[in-house]
């Protein structure tokens, strides 16, 4: 038995909205069907020859890595990028079938077994580990050649060969036994920069290695270069696939990208009230008293934090919506509750529904709202929440 073994609890996903106890306190909900729009607009942006990789590395950014990929692949995806292993190795023992780009890089005899046993298909960036692949695979009873994916840098300077040195690279390559070229890409630095001076430049190298190959008689296999930005940009990098992270999850890279396509955040975090209590001015409230009272106010214990994903940075600045009214956070966030006021909310009730992110009645709070407050990115918003919260499906897919 391989020692490459899948968690599946961290790559699975509810079926169905569960009832107590499993969501008493704090869950992700996934909309299967925002998730199935989300593919059809961007397939709609592709000429029919171009394939569409769905990116469901991290848990599928924390949708829930195997009903995500099984979700898109019923509406047009039709390969999965992951960037370990163990994530490829999840979505086989799912019984998914699609093929399946290891993104990361993987250089050990035993990783490059465990790509052969699961049939999963190897990016290859310098030629040390192309010369290591194949003298693995030799000692194995391979009966095809393994697809592999040839990486070059052409400016995000972290995996790949350098661009000028394609030829040598892929021609290298050719020559090992058991190694067959799947493709030919490489990675975009700034394509959601409203600047393109840098993507171009990348794209600009990118082709001259294509042309320097082909020049030498070399059959081009698959060529991909765009991420979600880069497809959302222009249909002159999409070549022959492009890699869909974020904007399959329904959001934007970046906010002049919004008007190309219309999409759908797929993920809301979800929290129950826990207690209900009254407090009086001058009360302090949470760890160092990072917020005092300065009136009679009605406060709310909500069952989520820190460890949960949400960030401590955002304590005192976070909002949350009950019965679509927007409700403020006091104090520090906690590592498992956090409090919030709900003075103008009459009645209010232990059990009742908080939203920290998504859509409660006309209001709606994003990711990249958080994201702005805490001067980062989405994506890394999206990735935090920890998977004691269940992953719950809601909608159609």
């Amino acid at each position: 038995m391989l020692s490459w073994e899948p968690d599946l609890r961290t790559a699975s996903i509810q079926r169905e909205v569960p009832r107590e106890p499993l969501c008493e306190r704090a869950w992700v909900e996934v909309d299967l069907s925002a998730l199935a729009y989300n593919i059809r607009q961007l397939k709609s942006l592709l000429a029919p020859k171009t394939a569409l990789m769905a990116v469901v590395k991290a848990d599928a950014y924390g949708h829930g890595a195997v009903t995500v990929a099984e979700t898109v692949l019923q509406h047009g995806a039709t390969w999965l990028g992951v960037a370990t292993i163990p994530e490829g190795i999840a979505l086989r023992e799912a019984g998914i079938e699609a093929p399946i780009l290891v993104l990361g890089a993987t250089y050990s005899p035993e990783q490059i077994r465990a790509i052969a046993h699961w049939q999963l298909q190897a990016t290859l960036g310098s030629p040390k580990q192309a010369l290591v692949f194949s003298e693995t695979l030799s000692d194995m009873s391979q009966p095809q050649p393994l697809p592999v994916h040839i990486k070059l840098d052409t400016g995000m300077s972290r995996l790949g060969t350098p661009w000028q040195q394609a030829i040598a690279f892929v021609q290298l390559v050719e020559r090992l036994p058991h190694l067959k070229i799947a493709s030919i890409y490489s990675h975009l630095a700034t394509a959601d920069s409203p600047d393109p001076t840098i993507m171009r430049l990348q794209q600009e190298r990118f082709e001259a290695a294509i042309a320097q190959l082909q020049a030498t008689g070399i059959a081009l296999p698959r060529l991909h270069l765009a991420n979600s930005a880069a497809t959302l940009t222009d249909a002159n990098l999409h070549y022959d696939l492009v890699r869909v992270g974020l904007a399959m999850y329904g959001l934007y890279p970046a906010p002049h990208l919004q008007t190309v396509v219309d999409l759908k955040p797929a993920l809301q975090v979800k929290a129950r009230v826990t207690q209900v209590k009254t407090i009086q001015p001058g009360t302090g409230v949470s760890y160092s008293h990072k917020f005092v009272a300065d009136r009679e106010m009605t406060i709310a214990v909500v069952g989520i934090g820190y460890a949960d994903g949400v960030p401590r940075n955002l304590s005192n600045q976070l909002t949350g919506l009950i019965r679509g009214r927007r409700v403020r956070q006091l104090g520090a966030v906690t590592m498992d509750q956090l409090m919030v006021d709900v003075t103008d909310i009459p009645h209010l009730e232990a059990g009742e529904v908080v939203t920290l992110l998504g859509q409660d009645g006309r209001d709606r709070i994003t990711a990249d709202d958080w994201a702005t407050t805490l001067g980062t990115i989405s994506w890394e918003i999206l990735c935090g929440f920890k998977h004691r919260l269940p992953r719950v499906a809601v909608g159609q897919s």
